[in-house]
């Protein structure tokens, strides 16, 4: 492979990653009206007959936010400060995508992010009352997000051993 199509496959890793956390960040900032949305297509749907566990809890977390939303809206902060932070993590993938090899240190950064996704969501899901679904579905943002980091990881070195290539 050589050193521009090396490049041309980091970048596109890369590029996948920061559209998943800018995806990720904009989505977070309307969760209310999202998980409104998403209980009235589960009930529209099947699924409420074939998971209905999983209906339930959406409908619990649909509740929850609506409730908390009208009686105390500054909660809702919190979740745009998450928000937030996908979206700056998205900027700092910027420096990669331009120049990998000076920047191998934001791939590794972003690995370590992923991994530490596991035990946070097994962790604090469990404090939390977050069904072993759910954090399992949190988990796989980490499993997710690794997969086009290491590739470019694995790339990146390959670049920096034969820039010429």
């Amino acid at each position: 492979m050589t050193a521009r199509r090396t490049l041309l496959w980091i970048r596109i890793c890369i590029g996948i990653l920061i559209l998943g956390l800018f995806v990720s960040g904009v989505t977070a900032f309307p969760l209310r009206e999202e998980l409104a949305l998403g209980s009235d297509l589960l009930h529209a749907t099947p699924a409420s007959t074939w998971l209905p566990d999983a209906v339930a809890w959406v409908d619990r977390v649909s509740h929850a936010l609506t409730d908390v939303g009208a009686r105390y809206p500054f909660i809702a902060y919190g979740t745009d400060w998450l928000a937030y932070a996908h979206l700056v993590l998205a900027v700092l993938f910027v420096g990669p995508l331009v120049n990998p090899v000076r920047n191998i240190w934001v791939i590794q950064f972003g690995v370590i992010a992923c991994a530490g996704i596991i035990p946070l969501a097994l962790i604090a899901g469990s404090i939390r009352g977050i069904p072993l679904g759910w954090q399992l579905i949190d988990m796989s943002f980490g499993v997710i997000g690794v997969i086009p980091l290491a590739i470019a990881w694995r790339l990146t070195r390959r670049l920096e051993r034969h820039p010429d290539r």
